[in-house]
């Protein structure tokens, strides 16, 4: 009875040994250093998410965010964050200069086109006058050629035949964007939009900005008031509110998808110009040098990126199995979409300044 007794008590002698010696391996992989970061808005739910924050606590990382608009980080105090990461690539290099960095090692981990999502109603209306071509029930293609100049001429949706049946559509027919000289996603609208008005050329100078300058503004000043972010207006149109036409990234409806919330009365419009986003991971400091390339190529947290809509670095693939289901709104090859460059900074934020009404010569 003794020696079972001892051989018993040995045993777990060597299991608790085993059971320290592990809690002590768990303990080093989930060690973190915690870091602080701005974000733009639609990146919110990605980092609150539990399994990615448990997935970066794996990799040694506990991640604090603010949100921002993209173009109104390099405004911050940017020496109380270890990174920042716009929407895209071009305020991440206001914000370099802004930091006085020289050289940092940016990192895009993933990105996202935009998107115009309407009622069906909007979407059949805008396609039988020929502002827009319909893919399916829920899926179709904005043509910006047809759709500016109906901005133009200031045309309401009561002058498109087939509106009368829709009591909703009343009014200017526009696009609600965010705010273009703060927000990414109202900043590439011009983008996109600027170069369809400039005969399909990137605006790279003042007398592009002075052509394009009069559609920009009305495009923008019809709007009313403007939003600082994408996520307040999606959700609006979610909720069934909101305006008929909303500009939002691709990554919100594909992730509403992809955790099969309801979508609702929704038709998914690709313009037919447009600028991808690609979210850029900007460094202040050494603290958080690595988790840009950690975010890039891990592969659960590229998994986890997926789950929130995004399409990941050099990941078409990916994204057009994991969207398959849902392959009615979306189009994960881009399709029939032109993509085009942005202009520079500078001349970007000048249409911005024009199409809020500001700087506009006497």
């Amino acid at each position: 009875m003794r020696r079972i007794l001892g051989i018993v008590l040995g045993l777990l002698l060597v299991g608790g040994v085993i059971v320290a010696v592990l809690q002590g391996q768990d303990s080093a992989t989930t060690a973190t250093k915690t870091v602080r970061g701005v974000i733009g808005s639609e990146k919110s739910e990605f980092f609150r998410d539990p399994d990615v924050v448990k997935a970066l606590a794996n990799k040694g990382y506990t991640v604090k965010t603010e949100t921002s608009g993209s173009w109104a980080m390099d405004q911050l105090a940017l020496k109380e964050f270890d990174f920042a990461f716009p929407s895209s690539s071009e305020p991440a290099k206001e914000i370099e200069v802004a930091a006085g960095l020289k050289g940092a090692q940016t990192t895009k981990p993933f990105y996202s086109p935009l998107v115009v999502i309407a009622r069906t109603n909007a979407a059949q209306v805008l396609a039988s006058n020929g502002l827009a071509k319909m893919n399916g029930k829920n899926s179709g293609t904005l043509l910006m050629g047809p759709f500016l100049k109906a901005a133009s001429e200031d045309r309401t949706w009561q002058q498109l035949s087939g509106s009368s049946a829709h009591s909703e559509l009343t009014g200017t027919v526009f696009v609600k964007t965010t705010d273009p000289a703060t927000s990414n996603s109202g900043a590439l609208f011009l983008a996109a939009t600027s170069n369809v008005a400039n005969s399909s050329n990137v605006v790279a100078d003042d007398a592009g900005v002075d052509r394009t300058a009069p559609l920009m503004r009305k495009l923008i000043s019809v709007q009313g008031s403007l939003e600082q972010s994408t996520d307040d207006p999606f959700r609006a149109f979610i909720s069934g509110s909101g305006e008929p036409l909303i500009l939002v990234y691709e990554s919100q409806v594909a992730a509403l998808l992809l955790q099969k919330q309801d979508p609702g009365d929704m038709v998914v419009l690709y313009p037919d110009t447009t600028v991808n986003t690609a979210h850029t991971f900007v460094p202040l400091g050494d603290k958080a040098q690595e988790l840009g390339s950690l975010l890039a190529t891990d592969p659960k947290l590229r998994e986890l990126a997926l789950r929130h809509g995004f399409r990941p670095q050099d990941g078409v693939g990916e994204f057009t199995t994991a969207t398959a289901p849902h392959a009615a709104y979306l189009n994960p090859g881009l399709t029939g979409i032109r993509q085009v460059g942005t202009p520079t900074v500078k001349i970007l934020m000048a249409l911005a300044e024009r199409a809020k009404g500001q700087g506009d010569t006497p």
